[in-house]
């Protein structure tokens, strides 16, 4: 008998939570089938399992780039921020917000491409994004002097309070005449 057919259905969530719980990343579907000698679809039972087992306590799961790691719920973000002393660090301008907005609804994207929408530079924003680990480099464009391509990290699903980029609010037209749009809200 396999140890895949030792994993009973109930035990796959418990096993799945403590091997998210150390890791020091997110990870993938095939590393936690992999680790625990089971298929990835069997995985991913897990993960929906867990993720309703989850929804009535204080964590979370979060997927993002095809990869999945256990975060504390949004709304325990304000308390979390205080116990931390994290709330001064943790507010985003204006310009910071209307970049990330940006970004998260076109990435992969460039510095221009974002320039061209905010019609202004964005150089110091994106330095500061980075930093925060908001945003990282996700390769380069194939264009002339192959730009820098900017993605969100899992940071800013945490920050947002998501579980994934497909829970950003749908992005609606903008009438005409209209200049200043909030896409998110921090």
């Amino acid at each position: 008998m396999s140890e895949s057919q030792n994993l009973s259905e109930p035990r796959l969530p418990l096993l799945l939570e403590g091997l998210l719980f150390v890791a020091g990343e997110p990870v993938s579907p095939m590393q936690l089938a992999a680790a625990l000698n089971v298929t990835v679809a069997e995985v991913e039972n897990g993960l929906q399992a867990l993720e309703e087992q989850l929804n009535q306590r204080a964590l979370r799961l979060q997927r993002h780039a095809g990869r999945v790691q256990l975060t504390t719920a949004p709304e325990l973000a304000e308390p979390i921020e205080r116990f931390l002393g994290l709330e001064a660090s943790s507010r985003l301008s204006r310009a910071a917000l209307e970049t990330l907005a940006i970004i998260a609804y076109q990435q992969p994207v460039t510095r221009p491409a974002v320039d061209a929408i905010r019609g202004v530079n964005s150089d110091g924003v994106i330095k500061s994004l980075l930093s925060k680990g908001l945003l990282q480099e996700v390769g380069r464009s194939e264009g002339p002097g192959r730009p820098i391509l900017y993605g969100t990290t899992p940071q800013f699903l945490q920050h947002f309070g998501l579980n994934s980029l497909s829970e950003l609010p749908p992005l609606n037209p903008v009438e005409a005449g209209e200049k200043d749009v909030e896409l998110l809200k921090g």
